[in-house]
């Protein structure tokens, strides 16, 4: 009998990082339901937010979606406190084994036609290329501009040499940015309550991981949940972040969760600059119904619908989003429009909503995407912090207010509230790359 076909979806372990793989599924599933969608899961360092409801609602929403997850796995480590990234590619990289074994089986039982994955696992390309023959595509979780910089990393690299690029004080120029300071590229978020003293530490000859030539090893950090920037020559995550941009080329496509209009300039850059044409911005992709809501949550929601329109600012930092008390204190002055950390995810919930922004970044590249938001995109405006990071609650107010305003920035989230509409119809742009990508791994009609 024929094997059915199906594809393998690879994400990172943050909850935003599955919730969107889990969304391209369902969007690939919409156009070839006769697919058989397969999701790998590699065991989460920390638990900030449960994914069992979540899964456990896809799996029995989507019978054509099955989670594959992986057996916990031992870092070799001997430090106490982690930082996200450092940790999570660890993990990943000690995965590769039962990845590999994940994917013999499914082989056995359906006919692969291409594995898609997330950045933060391109390790898994050490163990794919000499065993399996089927295409490997990146799904790049962020925007466009955020891709085009780790393309143009390498050569910042090497044109900085022996300077760490966050010192430099000249903006850089990375095709299809807006010029960017040092300062806001991206940063990685220290984690506190990483906890791995209790692992047993394998010796160096039973290392199941070696990514590009070099044992990916974790620092200890003494924050307190404060951001260390990536971009830091002596940081074992910033060698890694240069193999990984390395790679980018080499596989057969990237898939980006934005659309033409949103984004133009930086698409076009990394075709035509940068120099590699199979991208695919199939977006805006985002969850349209949550699962699991209680009743609490529920009640909110009706509160919500009654207000008066835009009334309500809603404030949203992410699963990982960390505040002293004392500015806790300083945000508590609620008077629409949407604070947020500059996630990706969040953003295009935004621009879907038609809803204006004010950017309060707080690590990884959220820095950077408020960069493009408020000056590439202009669809938000910037909380203005002290040397300090501190935020003060006039601060929040002035721009709450200037925000919920009608103005420019509002009327520009509106057009793009449209442009995304239109990129999502048949006729649209992002239908158009969906259609490319199904038909780049389809088998070839002779």
């Amino acid at each position: 009998m024929e094997k059915q076909e199906a594809i393998v979806l690879y994400p990172s372990p943050p909850i935003g990082h599955l919730v969107s793989m889990v969304e391209l599924g369902k969007l690939i599933l919409s156009q070839n339901p006769s697919l058989s969608i397969h999701i790998i899961l590699v065991p989460p360092p920390y638990q900030p937010e449960s994914t069992t409801t979540y899964i456990s609602s896809v799996s029995s929403s989507f019978p054509s979606i099955t989670f594959h997850r992986l057996p916990t796995v031992t870092p070799y480590s001997s430090t106490t406190s982690q930082s996200h990234e450092a940790l999570i590619l660890e993990i990943i990289c000690f995965s590769n084994p039962n990845v590999h074994r994940t994917l013999f089986s499914i082989s056995q039982t359906f006919n692969l036609r291409a594995m898609i994955i997330d950045f933060f696992c391109t390790a898994v390309l050490d163990i794919v290329a000499g065993d399996f023959t089927f295409p490997v595509y990146y799904f790049f979780t962020s925007g466009a501009a955020c891709l085009a910089s780790f393309f143009h990393l390498p050569t910042l690299d090497e044109t900085t040499t022996g300077k760490n690029l966050k010192d430099v004080h000249t903006l850089f120029n990375i095709p299809g940015v807006p010029p960017i300071k040092g300062s806001d590229m991206p940063t990685r978020f220290a984690l506190p309550v990483i906890q791995t003293d209790h692992l047993e530490t394998p010796s160096s000859s039973n290392r199941p991981c070696d990514t590009f030539g070099s044992t990916l090893t974790l620092y200890s950090s003494s924050s307190n949940g404060v951001c260390i920037e990536v971009l830091d020559r002596n940081d074992e995550v910033y060698d890694a972040f240069i193999s990984f941009s390395k790679q980018l080329s080499h596989s057969s496509g990237i898939i980006i969760n934005t659309f033409e209009a949103l984004e133009n300039r930086s698409i076009k850059a990394i075709t035509e600059e940068l120099c590699f044409r199979n991208i695919y911005p199939i977006g805006p992709l985002i969850v349209k119904t949550r699962t699991g809501v209680n009743k609490n949550a529920n009640s909110c929601l009706n509160w919500l619908d009654s207000q008066p329109e835009q009334s309500v600012v809603f404030l949203c930092f992410g699963s990982l989003g960390l505040f002293s008390q004392e500015q806790l204190k300083e945000i508590a002055i609620a008077i629409g429009g949407f604070v947020t950390h500059c996630g990706w995810n969040s953003i295009l919930e935004a621009v879907c909503a038609g809803v204006p922004m004010v950017a309060w970044p707080l690590y990884a590249e959220q820095r950077f995407n408020r960069a493009v938001i408020v000056e590439e995109i202009k669809i938000a405006i910037s909380m203005n912090k002290t040397e300090t990071g501190f935020v003060s609650s006039m601060e929040v107010e002035k721009r709450v207010r200037e925000v919920v305003e009608e103005g420019p920035v509002r009327e520009r989230t509106k057009a793009m509230k449209n442009a995304a509409e239109s990129a999502l119809v048949e006729t649209g742009s992002s239908r158009h790359a969906l259609t490319a990508l199904l038909e780049s791994w389809s088998p070839k009609q002779t």
